[in-house]
């Protein structure tokens, strides 16, 4: 079987999604309106669209889906580290860069994190500036932006003391 493509409409705009066989390729926001979309009768699409929901209800702090994101090894690393931000919490890259024992790499890591293809699942929105300010995000700074707000609804703190 080859991959999977399928769109789904979120409170912030269509999502689409790569699936192969087993695994989550890719999720990123598109732009444009596309009307009604249907994700295929695929239970991994199925799952997929649960837990999607359940977080923009704000029910799930950490998917759990079978990830196949490619990268290098260095990219998986980051991506690894940024997993760990806790939901409703922000990481500089600075910060995220000593985490990973690379404390002179924030460009490397920047670009890593802007690289990411799974979207929510690995929360580069959770990543911010030195300063705490909304920096680069594929999906836009205004969903970025709505993402934070909308994790820290469900929680009492904002900042990280993981890292």
């Amino acid at each position: 079987m080859g991959n999977t493509d399928f769109l789904w409409l979120s409170p912030l705009g269509y999502i689409s999604v790569c699936l192969s066989a087993e695994a989550v390729c890719r999720i990123s926001f598109q732009e444009g309106n596309f009307g009604n979309v249907w994700p295929p009768d695929h239970a991994l699409a199925r799952e997929v669209i649960r837990q999607l929901n359940a977080y923009f209800e704000g029910k799930l702090r950490a998917f759990s889906l079978p990830l196949s994101p490619g990268g290098s090894v260095f990219q998986n690393q980051v991506w690894d580290a940024v997993c760990r931000i806790p939901y409703g919490s922000t990481v500089s890259y600075s910060a995220l860069s000593r985490e990973i024992g690379l404390p002179d790499a924030i460009r490397a890591v920047a670009g890593a994190i802007a690289s990411n293809p799974l979207l929510l699942v690995i929360p580069c929105h959770r990543v911010t500036g030195s300063t705490g300010k909304l920096t680069g995000y594929s999906g836009g700074l205004d969903r970025k932006r709505k993402l934070l707000e909308l994790e820290r609804r469900f929680v009492v703190y904002g900042k990280s003391t993981l890292f």
